[in-house]
């Protein structure tokens, strides 16, 4: 018999969320690899699927990997599955495929659920073209300059964030970005799954007195749909003019032109 992997996306939520031909493989294999042994036994369980774990995770991947290719190569089945959604989307994965793939050992996708694009679809942002950048640094200054690089992208940006970091995250896209149409969207597939949409400045208005829970997805419109910056600063000058300071005044005009407010300020400071 010939082994072979099977990277296998699980719900991100609910639990009905899955395929026909996912249980079966589920129900087939010689036994699943999971991040979380506990959380995929809730979804087994839940199907009434009996099948032997093991677990696979950060801490553990490369010396599981070497142990999964042996094991494949005797001619095992094994599925691969994360906590959430599809393997090696931020989630561990990625090394055990390319180490199948070296090996010339069958890697198959049961392809499924994925909170980048479920939320995607949801955001009321443009879909033909969009660019998934996984978490941002939990570091303000390398946050701060990932999104720099990402400034004229014209496509819809798509990051994971972590609960308690929602809030700052937004402020520092604001602060770089300007204030562009965001949405960001939490609990998807849950009870209480909820998609807030605005501008950032609007969006941190609505957040502000609510603590997001749970991961969320924030979308980020691409550049190609931002006011030119010219205007912007023309505004800002038009404020700094009438007795405005300069900080308050690049503020105040990112606000209204959804341009970076630090751009701004810099061509103030020009003046």
């Amino acid at each position: 018999m010939t082994g072979r992997l099977y990277v296998c996306a699980t719900p991100i939520g609910n639990l009905e969320d899955v395929s026909l031909r996912l249980l079966r493989v589920l129900r087939e294999v010689d036994a699943i690899a999971a991040e979380d042994t506990r959380r995929t036994q809730k979804l087994l369980n839940h199907h009434g699927i009996r099948a032997k774990l093991v677990s696979y995770h950060d801490a553990n991947e490369r010396a599981q990997t070497r142990h999964l290719i042996e094991r494949i190569k005797r001619g095992d089945r094994i599925a691969l599955v994360s906590d959430s959604g599809t393997p090696s989307i931020s989630d561990p994965g990625y090394l055990l495929v390319t180490a199948c793939i070296a090996a010339n050992l069958p890697v198959e996708t049961v392809p499924g659920p994925s909170a980048v694009v479920a939320a995607l679809v949801v955001s009321g942002l443009p879909t033909a073209r969009f660019s998934f950048e996984g978490f941002l640094s939990k570091k303000g200054g390398e946050r701060s300059r990932r999104l720099e690089k990402l400034r004229d992208d014209d496509r819809t940006l798509i990051f994971y964030e972590a609960p308690g970091r929602v809030r700052g995250t937004l402020e520092t896209i604001w602060s770089v970005l300007g204030n562009r149409r965001v949405a960001v969207a939490r609990e998807l597939t849950k009870i209480h799954e909820e998609v807030i949409r605005g501008s950032v400045s609007e969006v941190l208005a609505q957040i502000e007195e609510e603590d997001v829970r749970g991961e969320a997805v924030i979308l980020v419109e691409g550049a190609a749909a931002v006011p030119d910056l010219p205007t912007a600063v023309e505004a800002a000058r038009g404020l700094v003019a009438g007795g405005l300071p300069k900080g308050k005044a690049a503020a105040k005009a990112a606000a209204q032109h959804g341009v970076a407010r630090r751009e701004i300020y810099d061509r103030l400071l020009e003046d």
